[in-house]
């Protein structure tokens, strides 16, 4: 067997698009010619692990565990070269910047190929937390490969000095395997709570998010129709903050905060809209998810949900800060069915084109295979035979 090992490396933050990317990826790498393990850092106690308790653990994939003491510690160096070196691994492939610095010293000190898929950079941190990135940005320009996930993140690539020999662009994936068996599994009924239709969003509380603006855009809807509800999946820095924010108005008992759910993809097939306010994104996972499951979008026009999102086609979009404009859209969908259908099924239409996780993985291994020289097994005879 000439099966290519692949160790993807993330410093979970709790279970969002990065964390559920990287079981995308695994889920659709093809197992015939890929070991694909995952190594997560054990930072806290109360840490989400969930990345690693979904991995997917058959044809000889496992997880590592890597103890870090505090937020930072970089002895998880020595502790990943002990991985690379007993499971034979050819490539080192991270995610986020703690994992880019960590990943990067221990793939040199191996001399194995590295590679990082930037999920998107958050803005408005700490000294301390900014210092972290600005060294993980400038990191990136060591990498064998860089591979971010929109256009936009392309450009950033250029900002931090990435050489374009070393930066690939392969477009974001979403798992419609794991989308359609979820949905296989529900009740066939969606109509069964039209009574109280529900606005939502999928994803962190923090504030490049922009969540104020959609709590007070629900709140205008509301006063018109007081049989929505506005469900927030996922937790942050900014929930409380947020649930502050949502004791001061009339529709405080329609807003609900319900932290992370494992049954996610339940609760959003009940979503009569999908509603996203970011100032910055990559191509947001949480958006191709509602737009897979059938649910239609409204959202900010920026760079990454444009990607997605082809205004009256695929969803609607308003400019960026524009409440006023987000919630004629929000009601513009809402009071009319057909028009939410037919964005709904323009939108999912365009995510099996565009988007799937599997055509994603296949042009991963084809870059891991370029970088270390590793052929498959089939290739490798038909070149021998010749």
């Amino acid at each position: 067997m000439n099966r290519l090992r692949v160790l993807q490396f993330i410093t979970p933050a709790g279970f969002y698009g990065a964390e559920r990317w990287v079981l995308a990826l695994a889920n659709n790498i093809n197992r015939d010619d890929v070991i694909c393990d995952l190594a997560v850092t054990r930072e806290s106690p109360d840490q989400d692990l969930s990345v690693a308790e979904y991995y997917p653990r058959n044809d000889g994939q496992q997880v590592h565990y890597l103890d870090m003491r505090g937020r930072f510690d970089f002895r998880v160096v020595s502790r990943l070269c002990e991985v690379i070196r007993n499971n034979g691994i050819d490539v080192i492939h991270t995610h986020g910047y703690k994992s880019d610095i960590l990943g990067l010293l221990a793939a040199k000190r191996a001399g194995i190929a590295c590679v990082s898929t930037p999920h998107g950079f958050s803005g408005n941190v700490g000294f301390k937390l900014a210092t972290f990135i600005r060294i993980g940005t400038h990191m990136l320009r060591y990498f064998d490969r860089v591979v971010p996930l929109s256009e936009e993140l392309m450009d950033d690539m250029k900002r931090f000095k990435v050489p374009e020999s070393k930066t690939s662009f392969i477009r974001n994936g979403v798992d419609l395997t794991e989308i359609d068996a979820a949905l296989a599994s529900l009740p066939k009924d969606k109509n069964l709570e039209k009574d109280s239709r529900i606005i939502g969003f999928i994803g962190q509380l923090i504030p490049r998010k922009g969540i104020p603006d959609l709590i007070e855009v629900f709140d205008q809807l509301y006063q018109h129709e007081d049989g929505l509800r506005l469900q927030l999946l996922g937790d942050g820095s900014q929930r409380k903050e947020l649930e502050r924010q949502a004791a001061e108005l009339s529709s405080v008992n329609a807003v609900e905060f319900l932290g992370f759910r494992s049954d996610r993809l339940k609760l959003l097939s009940k979503f009569s809209l999908f509603v996203m306010t970011s100032s910055l994104e990559g191509i947001p996972r949480c958006m191709m998810e509602a737009m897979a499951v059938g649910v239609p979008v409204v959202a900010y026009d920026i760079p990454g949900v444009d990607q997605l999102v082809e205004h009256g086609k695929t969803g609607l979009l308003a400019p960026f800060g524009d409440k006023a404009a987000l919630a004629a859209y929000c009601k513009q969908v809402l009071d009319d069915p057909e028009l939410a259908a037919t964005l709904s099924r323009n939108a999912r239409e365009m995510v099996n084109a565009r988007y799937s996780a599997a055509r994603m993985a296949n042009e991963y291994e084809a870059l891991f295979r370029k970088l270390t020289g590793k052929q498959k097994a089939a290739s490798l005879q038909q070149s021998e035979a010749g």
